[in-house]
């Protein structure tokens, strides 16, 4: 069964939702962005989660000293990097290692490449020079095909919904799929509806 990522979680009513409708991980995003959260709301909310329910921190070119101790302050589980960071900082945080890559063209692909050895993960988000993510976007998901080929799990985001989730799957047949602007009403508010219709739609299709 594909695992599922709910990508910016901000409050424990959303968390609760996720997890109700079968949400296998949430994600907390500690970068500038709409998303925003601060470790103390990160904290309670993973305080109140199942045990089973992971957790992922976003980070974007944060202090890697700064990285350890949210990891210890609130209970992370996994480390997303969504920025520049280089293999050794990647090498650093293993086993919880997951390196976001923004995927634009075919010159994207080779960077994945040097990261094989260093995370246990890639996820891979739509490209935009203006965001680091949370564009609401789809890629070319023979990119991610091609990504697949270096035998590291992928994690497909970029623009995913209800709408378009299927496909998604049918296509790349990824380790997991993320979702955060798919299934909000608003920059940091889930639409508790649209979750559990894509779960719904899992069921009925997968």
């Amino acid at each position: 069964m594909i695992k599922i990522k709910i990508c910016g979680i901000t409050n424990y009513d959303d968390a609760k939702a996720a997890v109700d409708a079968g949400t296998d991980a949430l994600g907390f995003i500690f970068a500038k962005s709409p998303r925003q959260v601060q470790p103390d709301q990160v904290r309670d909310i993973i305080m109140k989660l199942p045990s089973l329910v992971k957790t992922v921190g976003v980070f974007v070119n944060e202090d890697n000293n700064r990285i350890s101790e949210l990891i210890n302050y609130c209970g992370i589980d996994n480390v997303q990097l969504h920025g520049n960071e280089d293999t050794e900082t990647c090498k650093k945080f293993m086993p919880r290692s997951i390196k976001a890559f923004k995927i634009k063209d075919e010159s994207s692909i080779a960077q994945c490449r040097k990261y094989t050895a260093s995370v246990k993960s890639f996820l891979l988000d739509t490209y935009s020079d203006k965001t680091a993510g949370g564009t609401g976007k789809t890629f070319n998901w023979d990119l991610a095909l091609k990504v697949k080929e270096f035998g590291v799990p992928v994690i497909l985001a970029g623009g995913i919904s209800p709408a378009n989730i299927i496909e998604a799957i049918d296509k790349v047949k990824p380790y997991a799929i993320d979702l955060s602007s798919g299934v909000e009403e608003c920059p940091g508010k889930k639409d508790h509806a649209l979750i559990k219709e894509l779960f719904k739609i899992l069921g009925e299709n997968i």
